[in-house]
Order: C-alpha cells, then sequence, then structure tokens
C-alpha cells in the first residue's frame, strides 16, 4: 500500500482541525455558531481557504453530523459490550444511554437529532432520527429491536388495526429494516416484519424521542422531581404494551 503523500497527510490533519474547532463551536456555542467565517478565524486561516475542504456549510455540517452519530454509537456499543446477548436488556439499556447522550450533549443533540432542516443545515436529511436505518446510531437501535422481536413472542397489532393510510409507508420502510437486520448479523424471519411490527417499532422510537426531545429543552409538561422515574416508567409502558415482562 502506498504511503500517503506530505500533502495528503497535510490535507488530512488540516481537515481533522476543521472538524474539531466546528465540534468546540458547536459545544461551546451551539449549531447556529458553526459557520465557515467562525472556524476560519478560530484556525487563523481565510474563509475562502476552507472551500478546498467543504463545498459549503451544509457539506461541513453533514460531516460534523456523522462524526457525532459515529461517537454516540461507539458509546453505546462499548455499554452493550458488557451485558447478556439478550434483546430486551440491550435495548433498553440503548434507550437508557441514548437519553443520558442527549441530556449530557445538549448542542450535539440538538444539532443532530432536533434542527429543523433549513436552520441549523439546509441539505437534505441535516437532521439524523431513525430514517437514517443505515447510520450507526439508527443500526444499534434496531439491531437490538430485531434480537428483541426473533427471540420474545411479543404482542403486535394486526395489520388491519395500523391506519390505512400509514400502509404505503411502513412498507417501505420494512425493506431498510430488513436490510439493516441482515447486515448486522441478525437472524430474523422477514415474515415476522409484517405492518403491525413496523408499525410498533415506529411509535416506540418516536416515544421514546419525543420525551427525550421534551428533556433536553426544559418542556416536559410538569416540573420533574424524579426524572429517572419518569423515565423508567415510560419505559415499563412500552414493555408492558408489546407483552414484556422486564422484571
Amino acid at each position: 500500500m502506498d504511503k500517503p503523500t506530505r500533502r495528503g497527510r497535510e490535507r488530512a490533519a488540516t481537515d481533522q482541525d476543521i472538524r474539531r474547532t466546528a465540534r468546540k463551536l458547536l459545544v461551546e456555542r451551539g449549531p447556529e455558531a458553526v459557520t465557515l467565517r467562525a472556524i476560519a478565524r478560530e484556525l487563523g486561516i481565510t474563509a475562502p481557504a476552507l472551500y478546498r475542504y467543504y463545498g459549503s456549510r451544509d457539506d461541513l455540517v453533514e460531516h460534523l453530523r456523522l462524526d457525532i452519530v459515529a461517537d454516540l454509537a461507539a458509546e453505546l456499543t462499548e455499554e452493550l459490550s458488557g451485558l447478556p446477548d439478550d434483546g430486551a436488556v440491550q435495548l433498553f439499556a440503548i434507550c437508557r444511554g441514548f437519553r443520558r447522550w442527549a441530556l449530557t450533549h445538549t448542542k450535539e443533540f440538538t444539532l443532530v437529532f432536533a434542527s429543523p432542516t433549513g436552520e441549523v443545515g439546509s441539505a437534505a436529511g441535516s437532521v439524523a432520527t431513525l430514517n437514517r436505518a443505515n447510520e450507526p446510531f439508527g443500526r444499534i437501535f434496531l439491531t437490538a429491536a430485531g434480537h428483541l422481536l426473533a427471540n420474545f413472542q411479543l404482542e403486535i397489532p394486526p395489520a388491519e388495526a395500523v391506519p390505512v393510510e400509514l400502509h404505503d409507508d411502513l412498507a417501505a420502510f420494512q425493506d431498510d429494516l430488513l436490510a439493516v437486520l441482515r447486515e448486522s448479523g441478525v437472524d430474523f424471519p422477514p415474515d415476522k416484519l409484517d405492518l403491525g411490527t413496523t408499525y410498533v417499532m415506529i411509535q416506540f422510537w418516536a416515544r421514546l424521542y419525543g420525551h427525550v426531545t421534551l428533556e433536553v429543552f426544559g418542556n416536559y409538561p410538569i416540573p420533574m422531581s424524579k426524572p429517572d422515574a419518569v423515565f423508567d416508567a415510560l419505559l415499563a409502558d412500552l414493555a408492558r404494551e408489546i407483552g414484556l415482562d422486564t422484571a
């Protein structure tokens, strides 16, 4: 294998500096502070010089977003490594880990999970949620869910109980889910991923994400003196609704 050229090494180092500076601005000042001009000022270079590395602010923000998603996935993966190979245990550990990360990385959470397209980044998909199932965080979440679905007899609503208006969207999402499960090595029977199962998975994520987002931004409807207990109650409700005993 050819060794990197000096210019290549310098370019990689500068790219790391740019992304490290962007992350610093994000953490210290928030997503709106991540601009090419601000990064150039921090690095002591001109803003046009950054265009040799990124075509636009959206391009830089997308790479920063991917860095953060990868870091989150690595953190959760390390936590899961010490847990039993049990889908239920791992899925709820991921839920708790995601909440803990969000509450301790509020600026990163805002950029990755809560910035509406058109503000922090105008590029399509500038928000990372489960609609990017093949990205590291989505893959971890869905792999654990796949283990759970494959090995537990859950109470899943029949297809006719799912609003007909959602059928086409859910059916399209099933292909993405199956691809992720196959890539992750989950032995998952395709016939178990019906409309009812997909609907439950989306509803599970929506309620988890909604609760965490309310907490991060201090918008929960009432003051919570014991927020951990409230979150645990949410997880218990979600488990009970699908007939899962987490005791």
